[in-house]
This record gives C-alpha cells, sequence and structure tokens, in this order.
C-alpha cells in the first residue's frame, strides 16, 4: 500500500474512475468520496470506486491523500478550505486540466500539494460512466514547483506509474502553453464546429462530423472554466488556428489547387505523427 486513508472529492468520471484504479491496483486502504452531488457518491460507492461516503470536508482531517477531482474554481476554493485541516504530512494533488492558476494558490497554503493531469478520461460525464483501466498507457503530466518536495514528488510519480501512466514532468506554465494547443483549442474549435452548422442539415451529416465534433459534448461548465483559467495561451493557439484557416481560405478563393493540397498534405504528415 502506498497511502493508508484517501479522500476523493469530486466522484465524477475521473474521480471515481481513480478511486476504481486505486483500489484495483490495491495502492490504497480505504477510500472516501464527498460530491456536491449525493448521486454521484452513491453511484462510486455502488460500483466499488469509495468504500465511504463523507458528509463534509471535516473527513480530510486523516488523510494521508487528497484527490481534488473537480472543476478547476471548486480545486481552488476546496483546497483553501482543507489547508488548515489537513495533516502536516497529508499529500495532495489535483487532475485538473490547468495548472498554472492552481498550484500558484495551492502550494503556498499546501506544501505537500502536486499538480497533476491524467490525459484520460472522455466527454462522458459522472460517476454513472466510470471506467476500468481508464489510466492504463495513457500520459499523466505531473507539474511541480521549484520548492516541490522530492520525496513527496517521487511518491506521486510512483502513484501514477503503477496506476498505468507513463509520467512526464512539466512546470505549470509550460503544461498550460502545451495543452492550450492539444486539448483546450482541439475542444474550442469543436465547440465551435458544430455551432455552425444548421440544425437542420444535422441529419445529412456523415460518420466524420460525429467523429470531428465528437468532445463537443463534454460538460460546458466544466470547459467554460478551462477555458477562462488558461485564456491567454488559448487566445495564442485560437489566434494561430485562425491563421491556418485564413491561408486555406486564401487558396479556396484564388482557386489554387496546388496551394490546397500542399496545405492537406502537411496536415496528412503531420496528423501521422499521433500514431
Amino acid at each position: 500500500m502506498l497511502f493508508n486513508k484517501t479522500v476523493i472529492i469530486g466522484t465524477g468520471l475521473v474521480g471515481g474512475s481513480l478511486g476504481l484504479a486505486l483500489k484495483e491496483k490495491h495502492l490504497v486502504t480505504q477510500i472516501t468520496g464527498l460530491s456536491r452531488h449525493q448521486k454521484n457518491a452513491g453511484l462510486a460507492r455502488k460500483s466499488g470506486a469509495i468504500d465511504y461516503v463523507g458528509s463534509s470536508l471535516e473527513v480530510v482531517k486523516d488523510a494521508d491523500l487528497i484527490v481534488l477531482a473537480t472543476p478547476i474554481e471548486a480545486i481552488i476554493d476546496i483546497a483553501l478550505k482543507i489547508a488548515k485541516k489537513i495533516k502536516k504530512d497529508c499529500i495532495v494533488i489535483d487532475v485538473g486540466s490547468t495548472k498554472g492558476s492552481v498550484v500558484s494558490k495551492i502550494s503556498p497554503l499546501i506544501p505537500n500539494f502536486i499538480g497533476c493531469h491524467p490525459l484520460a478520461g472522455s466527454e462522458r460525464k459522472g460517476a454513472a460512466n466510470l471506467q476500468k483501466g481508464i489510466f492504463n498507457n495513457s500520459i499523466c503530466i505531473i507539474t511541480p514547483n521549484v520548492k516541490t518536495n522530492k520525496k513527496i514528488l517521487g511518491k506521486v510519480v510512483l502513484l501514477w506509474r503503477k496506476l498505468g501512466s507513463r509520467v512526464v514532468i512539466l512546470a505549470p506554465e509550460k503544461h498550460d502553453r502545451i495543452l492550450a494547443f492539444t486539448s483546450h483549442l482541439p475542444h474550442a474549435v469543436a465547440f465551435s464546429l458544430i455551432g455552425c452548422i444548421p440544425t437542420q442539415y444535422l441529419s445529412l451529416s456523415s460518420g466524420g462530423l460525429k467523429d470531428s465534433t465528437r468532445i463537443s459534448a463534454s460538460d460546458a461548465n466544466l470547459w467554460s472554466e478551462v477555458f477562462l483559467s488558461n485564456q491567454r495561451n488559448l487566445l495564442s493557439s485560437l489566434s494561430a488556428f485562425q491563421a491556418k484557416l485564413a491561408v486555406l481560405k486564401l487558396a479556396l478563393e484564388r482557386k489554387n489547387k496546388k496551394l490546397l493540397v500542399n496545405i492537406l498534405s502537411a496536415a496528412n504528415k503531420k496528423r501521422e505523427k499521433l500514431g
């Protein structure tokens, strides 16, 4: 066992699936789950993702590991509330999609806090959609800062590796710059793409449209917080996308097939790098 008592705050898709994985790999002794939606917590317990349903933040007092698996604003808010309740040696991690504001606001108050971002999940949400093995062969980005205790960092790295993830260490700011392109931009494009298509045309769409817009089914409140928490970087990635789109539009306006082929071929080659 890596940890004895674990508390997962936010027992939705990622938090609940993490509970399943922690128990399956025998990494913790017991898990208490907390959720603002009691139905989620109840479903998580029924599925075996958690052992107990907590009734308040007081359950963190004797925890060895706390996982913050809520939307960004709630991660920060909850961390501030539990900072004086937890044990001195308690390790606190989050699983949020942005790291800059989370790490800068929480680390000064919780020395053993380490930002984490498992690149796993789906557009679905809630404990009804828990997935076994969701972290197997995935990437988990861990974002320590200059004050992070190396021993604590090593234990968190070990945790994610035992869960089946390949660990990548990045500075919080670099994480946010990269994810603005690889995750946040695709979501913004998917939301915009489905939004611009007339509703009456949808019945004549192909599988390509479903594939391209699958992630636009993601939770609107959660992703609005992600976008705003990484606003500067997302605006930069959107500008880069607009520039590429402008070149494509220009090639169409000029009926320049050679330029169109070059644009599409370059995209083909880059797409191959995704595997």
